[in-house]
């Protein structure tokens, strides 16, 4: 496992880390921005970045914009908006290929910096708001993108278990916002919220390549143009989770040809906790591989499931349980789920379960020091939880767990709703 560390600093507004490494050709930066998940930003925060990619004040048309990642020897750009914890995250991406390796008079890293610093924060206007052409065209690729939800059952059943459990707390929300609030964004609302959330974002900007701390803290002063340099903002956990009271069935219709039936669960276990290891082990052997008792025994064993799987998220401290069933076979397959669930709160684990769960974990572990980007995602958990975990740490304590320590974490794990959909004319 690469032994080299990420350096860690700060400059204005952000926090600064990088990995100096020569093992890739290519430069892997990642920007992270992240505010508190809330009904009256999200939509609006979600499709800042959409219209961001469209133009800067350099390269006002889409065209100039994507010419420029040409000039730079394909550079690659993307972004992200997801959720992690209570927070509505949007994360920038670029990849571009290290000034060794090809003939250029400019520095590509600096250039990247250039490039991403004016897409961040000098944005092309047009009478002091955002381009109203390119909010318009932007705001329909997000309804089309929530309307994909709908037409995904199976993507659906996720976030709606999800919704009706977090229904009172800030995790109900998409990422990508609300369809009914688009109608009311203009593009002087979008830039005044544009503004706010570069004023109050946590933001932590990471280098993975032949770089220094010092080079890209110089790089993001003299390319990052943010109005206010005080940059207060930490991300902060919950204190506890809410522990599930009594269960809670969910059923809805809608044309489907197979059900859908999603579980959702509550742990005090997050990734800061001492048991996290035993709640990766939980989740590897209760659903999350192919070898785990519920694809064994309602899919396999039984033939009642096309798909069953569990994940666990540890930043939330939620479980959650997916299968794909025939309507008619609800009750014997909610049925064998939960004898799975009862049989890993007594601990019925057998050593072959938990040695594929172990080598499992083990494999994505050592995959991460493939990928640059990997790396910094696995940084950025300690930066977010606030939980300094190095990965040969945590591979040395998922190698130590045993059958009790697995048996331990599943106590914690409390069945806390149930959501079935299902077709209209079932009964």
């Amino acid at each position: 496992m690469n032994k080299t560390a990420f350096q860690h600093g700060n400059t204005g507004r952000m926090r600064i880390h990088v990995l100096p490494t020569k093992r890739f050709k290519t430069f892997a930066i990642s920007l992270y921005a992240g505010i508190p998940l809330a009904e009256d930003t999200v939509t609006a925060t979600a499709l800042t970045p959409f219209v961001l990619r469209r133009g800067t004040e350099s390269y006002p048309e889409t065209r100039q914009f994507r010419e420029q990642l040409e000039q730079m020897y394909g550079a690659g750009f993307g972004f992200d908006v997801y959720k992690r914890g209570n927070y509505q995250m949007v994360q920038f991406r670029m990849d571009t290929i290290n000034d060794s390796f090809v003939k250029s008079k400019d520095s590509l890293l600096e250039s990247s910096f250039a490039f991403l610093g004016e897409v961040v924060t000098r944005p092309v206007l047009e009478d002091g708001h955002f381009r109203s052409s390119y909010v318009q065209a932007e705001k329909e690729n997000v309804r089309k993108k929530l309307e994909a939800i709908v037409n995904d059952k199976i993507r659906y059943a996720s976030e709606r278990c999800i919704e009706e459990m977090c229904r009172h707390e800030p995790y109900r929300l998409h990422p990508l916002g609300q369809r009914s609030d688009l109608d009311h964004i203009t593009p002087e609302s979008l830039y005044k919220s544009y503004q706010q959330w570069l004023d109050t974002a946590s933001m932590d900007l990471y280098v993975a390549g032949d770089t220094t701390l010092e080079e890209v803290k110089e790089l993001v002063n003299k390319h990052f143009a943010f109005s206010s340099d005080s940059n207060d903002v930490s991300y902060k956990q919950e204190s506890s989770t809410r522990q599930a009271d009594e269960v809670r069935t969910v059923v809805e219709k809608m044309e489907v040809s197979q059900g859908k039936l999603n579980m959702g669960l509550r742990t005090s276990i997050t990734y800061s906790d001492e048991q996290y290891a035993a709640a990766l082990m939980y989740n590897g052997i209760l659903g999350g591989y192919p070898h785990s008792k519920l694809f064994m025994n309602v899919r396999e064993k039984e033939s009642l499931a096309y798909y069953a799987s569990s994940r666990y998220d540890g930043h939330k401290g939620i479980g959650t349980i997916q299968s794909g069933i025939e309507v008619q076979n609800y009750e014997k397959a909610l049925e064998i789920i939960k004898k799975q669930l009862d049989e890993m709160r007594s601990g019925q684990i057998t050593d072959l379960e938990m040695s594929q769960t172990k080598a499992m974990i083990r494999n994505l572990l050592l995959e991460i020091d493939d990928s640059a980007f990997e790396m910094i995602a696995y940084d950025f958990n300690r930066q977010f939880s606030g939980k300094d975990r190095p990965r040969a740490e945590l591979l040395q304590q998922v190698e130590a767990i045993q059958i009790e320590d697995v048996k331990a974490a599943a106590a914690t794990f409390e069945l806390d709703t149930i959501y079935f959909l299902k077709g209209q004319k079932e009964e």
